[in-house]
């Protein structure tokens, strides 16, 4: 079955066309025809699926297309988004009259992710931590433009992907330097410090910025043009990365600890006994940061519940197509799917 999927993001919105097949609950994926649009030089996505529409069938790939799925970085109600880190409103029904489809389907961007595991194979993974494989829930997290986290819901026979907006909870310090943190956080964000403002883009800037000013320093100038002109964050990460700058080390460290803090909430959570996943667009490029030990500390430094967590397993989604693939398999009515 063909079908028009997309992962919208605050940063850039994809949208492909797949061909999806299930075989025996394993969905095979196939790409037949795909892009990507900056999400901030369009007023809304309706602009963005009419330049890929038009553009598909340039290229003669268009095709009888009567069911679309979304994954949208924000909360969905009554079948309508308000994209968090966007000022857009998408609203199904609206794209459904608009494009002449028979169903138009949202989902959250890490339901949607949690729906794209099922396409992925043994070489997408890397492995943080082995854990003990058990029958249970398991858990998404991805910290990319904002902080996104899901559930996956084990019946028995099946998961079930299930959106939360957890990445939206209050950060919690738990020493003195992290209530420093907290107070510089406030001064910025007075209404709410959320998770988020830490393990995200934004959250790695935030970390950076309240370093500078706990040690008294500016950025050093090639560092600041870098940022100036580029995405902050992700030069921020290339020159912890480099070890370029002793201050850009220290955050993305902190960034990863508690990345596993958070990651570690969620999976007590809700009992991710089948696994905890990373998802995004960072995890993947800092992958040797992840693998160091620190954000295994931050998971698992849970107390009396330690030992729940050091017996989970901990995988980075490597395959940067997952949060397609997740709303191509629900717009074709996977076999796992109600």
């Amino acid at each position: 079955m063909k079908v028009l999927a997309g992962d919208i993001g605050g940063t850039k919105t994809s949208l492909g066309i797949f061909e999806v097949n299930n075989k025996a609950n394993k969905c095979q994926v196939t790409t037949i025809f795909e892009q990507t649009f900056p999400s901030g030089n369009y007023g809304a996505l309706a602009e963005i699926i009419q330049l890929f529409l038009k553009e598909s069938e340039q290229y003669k790939l268009s095709c009888a297309l009567s069911n679309a799925c979304f994954g949208v970085a924000g909360p969905i109600q009554d079948n309508r988004c308000q994209v968090t880190n966007l000022p857009w409103l998408i609203d199904s029904g609206e794209l459904a009259k608009e494009f002449g489809w028979d169903k138009v389907t949202l989902l959250n961007d890490l339901q949607a992710n949690a729906w794209g595991i099922s396409a992925l194979a043994a070489e997408d993974f890397v492995v943080l931590n082995k854990g003990e494989t058990r029958a249970g829930n398991a858990s998404i997290i991805a910290a990319g433009t904002g902080l996104g986290e899901a559930g996956l819901f084990w019946d028995g026979q099946k998961f079930i992907p299930f959106a939360s907006e957890g990445g939206h909870t209050d950060f919690s310090p738990m020493n003195e330097k992290e209530y420093r943190l907290s107070e510089f956080l406030y001064k910025k964000y007075p209404q709410h410090v959320s998770w988020e403002r830490l393990v995200s883009g934004m959250g790695l800037e935030n970390i950076y910025w309240f370093l500078c000013h706990e040690n008294a320093v500016q950025p050093p100038q090639w560092l600041a043009e870098a940022m100036q002109k580029g995405d902050a964050a992700a030069e921020i990460s290339k020159a912890a990365m480099q070890a370029r700058d002793p201050i850009c080390e220290q955050a993305l460290d902190w960034f990863v600890y508690f990345y596993g803090v958070e990651a570690g909430n969620q999976a007590l959570k809700i009992m991710s006994h089948g696994g905890v996943f990373l998802g995004g667009g960072i995890a993947p490029k800092i992958i040797k940061k992840l693998q160091s030990g620190t954000f295994l500390r931050g998971f698992t430094g849970k107390g009396r519940m330690g030992h729940l967590l050091a017996a989970m397993p901990v995988k980075v989604i490597m395959n940067d197509k997952t949060a397609l693939y997740g709303p191509a398999i629900y717009a074709a009515g996977p076999l796992n799917q109600k």
